[in-house]
């Protein structure tokens, strides 16, 4: 151990060595093992933070190194255990990362303003660290991929906390819907077909591509990109869009084509194996009034049907609900806080507004008539709602919030689990702090760490 110490002593030399010309941005900030992160790392992390959006906060730097030197860690083991990240994997998570990149800097412009360099170069030099980052999560996955509870650990967690310490459960329902979207005539649509095709002829007379998408596309996660929609694979968009996609040659433009979102048209840019990088522009028919007064019709229609006992309100919902994402599951809403574990309690405090106020009048059991919603994107619907079950507010029990009290229990084990990993790899890793990260709040165990080595 202490032949491996000196060792890396004689590297951290020379690396401040080869370093000492640079400007002090570019200080060795931390040493773990056989790796460096530079002081540049650090305030790399911190544009990062801000592009996402945030506040300025100095002390935000203290947790961008501990990220950092876990990582490290992280992917040194993943080296050892053969974890693999595929350059695909990392393309997507580029590319995920600078659409929400430029929609919160307001543009490509703008973002390239800020950053001081194009688009293209910044993603070369984010794309090492998108990989690190990447196999760091996976060797950590692979860490906990054997934790699991039984139900006597459930208990035994319930039975260690507190009596006076148990957590207050809100009060929470079950809900169902069905809905009901309005559904446009061809002839409806024609003036937005007509406005795409009009759009497409400007790009084919010469007109810049990604200007007309910034200023009459009507997606809102690409148009400030000037439609840039990255790279995608056959399984990410619609089937439309991508039979249209991968038909095409880079360069080439399609001809304009309708989804259930509105009407596209679009350039291929590249073709990576089963991968495209393209942009679009796209243009959302308006909702006429006789579109709606058809959708109310049809909804009053199915509420009668199940009031009689015709149709059950889960089979109503999988023949005739327009939401993909509750019709194959009965209608069920989930709880967005809780969607890998797919439950459908959900808190009434976390319910949309408008969901909440007709939930509020009703009886469990009890289903009631359509009416008129707003969605998150501003799209007028008629939805049916069912109240499955209610529960009121009280301190959490093994009876009622078992499956609460066994996911808060694998967590705790988890965190353990990882916790007690990088406590033992800490202890066997050599790793050097610079002074003036040595009394963030956040690192006191790895300065501890230190001071033990020496």
């Amino acid at each position: 151990m202490r032949k491996f110490t000196v060792l890396i002593l004689c590297f951290v030399m020379s690396v401040f060595t080869a370093l000492g010309q640079k400007k002090s941005l570019d200080k060795v900030a931390a040493v773990v093992g056989n790796s460096i992160i530079l002081n540049s790392d650090i305030e790399h992390e911190y544009d990062n933070y801000l592009l996402q959006g945030n506040q300025p906060n100095p002390t935000i730097k203290c947790q961008v190194l501990q990220q950092l030197l876990t990582q490290k860690l992280l992917t040194q083991q993943a080296v050892i255990d053969s974890v693999i990240v595929k350059d695909d994997e990392v393309d997507n998570e580029v590319d995920r990362r600078m659409r929400r990149f430029i929609q919160n800097a307001g543009g490509q412009d703008k973002l390239e303003a800020f950053l001081g360099k194009s688009i293209i170069q910044y993603k070369d030099e984010i794309r090492p660290d998108i990989r690190e980052l990447l196999t760091a999560q996976r060797m950590q996955q692979k860490i906990t991929e054997k934790v699991s509870v039984t139900p006597q650990d459930v208990k035994n967690y319930f039975n260690s906390i507190p009596k006076d310490s148990l957590p207050s459960i809100n009060k929470e329902v079950e809900i169902a819907q069905i809905v009901f979207n309005p559904k446009l005539t061809k002839e409806e649509k024609q003036l937005s077909r007509e406005k795409a095709e009009a759009l497409r002829t400007r790009v084919k007379n010469g007109e810049d591509f990604g200007t007309l998408a910034t200023l009459y596309s009507q997606d809102p996660g690409s148009a400030p990109a000037g439609g840039d929609l990255g790279f995608f694979d056959r399984n990410m968009m619609a089937k439309e869009f991508t039979a249209m996609s991968f038909k095409l040659k880079a360069g080439e433009i399609s001809s304009v084509f309708e989804t259930e979102f509105g009407f596209h048209f679009l350039q291929v840019i590249e073709r990576r194996g089963e991968q495209v990088h393209a942009r679009h522009i796209l243009i959302i028919p308006e909702i006429t009034q006789a579109s709606l007064d058809r959708a109310k019709i049809k909804a009053d229609s199915i509420y009668k049907v199940i009031k009689t006992n015709k149709i059950d309100f889960s089979a109503a919902a999988s023949a005739f609900s327009d939401d993909n994402e509750t019709k194959y599951n009965g209608g069920m809403l989930l709880n967005a806080e809780d969607v890998q574990n797919r439950s459908t309690f959900i808190p009434t405090d976390k319910l949309d507004p408008q969901v909440a106020l007709v939930v509020d009048t009703m009886k469990v059991g009890s289903m009631a008539p359509p009416a008129l919603f707003t969605t998150q994107k501003n799209a007028k619907v008629y939805k049916i709602l069912y109240l499955k079950s209610k529960t009121d507010a009280h301190k959490a029990n093994l009876a009622q919030d078992f499956p609460k009290l066994k996911d808060a229990a694998s967590e705790t084990k988890i965190n353990k689990t990882v916790s007690d990993w990088f406590e033992k790899r800490r202890k066997e890793t050599y790793i050097n702090i610079d002074p003036e990260y040595q009394t963030c709040d956040q690192l006191k165990s790895w300065v501890v760490n230190i001071a033990q080595a020496k």
